[in-house]
């Protein structure tokens, strides 16, 4: 059987960018995105094993971390690959304010809990980037 040189450049290239970052999502944090989401974060579906997908893939730097890290079924997270959230989102005819929203919600709920440590906020979310409520006088 022949080597597929373009898999392995790519494996070692991957295995070079997960080196070089630092992955602090642990069993306890990954069972708890699991329960709260209740099945894919993308699509919703349910009954199937879900897979951990970084929002921002490793391709672009992402990091396997609790802000980063959605429960993802398989035809998502294979189908997403390494694209950029939202564009893959819209590609596919998927909510994605609502899914960025809650994202956001879900991340600040497990982030102020005891159990999880705070951490930087996602990079697909600048939180001091949404206008203010106020008036303006």
């Amino acid at each position: 059987m022949p080597v597929n040189r373009r898999r392995v450049r790519a494996a070692k290239r991957r295995k070079s960018r997960l080196a070089k970052g630092v992955h602090d999502l642990t069993d306890a944090q990954w069972g708890a995105l699991r329960e709260i989401w209740g099945g894919c974060a993308y699509c919703g579906a349910t009954g199937t094993p879900l897979h951990r997908d970084c929002v921002l893939p490793v391709a672009r730097d992402g990091r396997y971390t609790l802000a980063n890290v959605v429960p993802a079924c398989p035809t998502c997270n294979s189908s997403k690959w390494h694209s950029e959230v939202t564009g893959w989102m819209r590609r596919k005819g998927l909510a994605e304010k609502a899914f960025l929203a809650r994202h956001l919600a879900i991340h600040t709920s497990l982030a102020a809990s005891a159990e999880m440590p705070a951490e930087a906020p996602s990079p697909l979310l600048d939180v001091s980037a949404s206008p203010s409520t106020a008036p303006n006088e």
